[in-house]
């Protein structure tokens, strides 16, 4: 795959992901808009990671560590960094039910919409970097 096709690759599964944490949402499948969420903000910075260098994104789902290997956290605010580290509790995959259950509880349909906008501003954010990379 040439490094244009690694990038959309990567968007065109991070755009899913976006549509499916929304689908979640009409049906108030709270926790899965949360993870989808997640989703889209690893998907999108493995493009970015993709657009900066020439190696596959680690297999991994810690979004701090994949931005800084990038180079992209440096140029995150404080704001976004936050988001980061609040967005990375809700990588659901292969946790406990009772981590899944706490989870569930702080969620509603007032938080998972304020996710859902946060998710697409710093997915947007991104986009606008990678620009500049492309």
């Amino acid at each position: 795959m040439t490094q244009e096709e690694k990038v959309r690759y990567w968007l065109n599964i991070a755009d899913y992901d976006l549509d499916t944490a929304e689908a979640m949402h009409q049906t108030r499948r709270w926790l899965y808009v949360g993870f989808m969420c997640h989703q889209v903000i690893e998907k999108t910075l493995k493009a970015y990671w993709c657009a900066c260098r020439e190696d596959d994104p680690p297999y991994l789902h810690d979004h701090g560590r994949i931005a800084k290997g990038c180079g992209l956290y440096t140029k995150m605010s404080d704001e976004q960094k936050d988001f980061l580290e609040g967005i990375k509790q809700m990588n659901i995959e292969a946790r406990y039910q009772e981590y899944k259950d706490d989870i569930a509880r702080t969620l509603n349909c007032e938080t998972t919409a304020v996710i859902i906008e946060q998710t697409k501003q710093f997915h947007a954010w991104i986009l606008e970097k990678l620009k500049e990379k492309l």
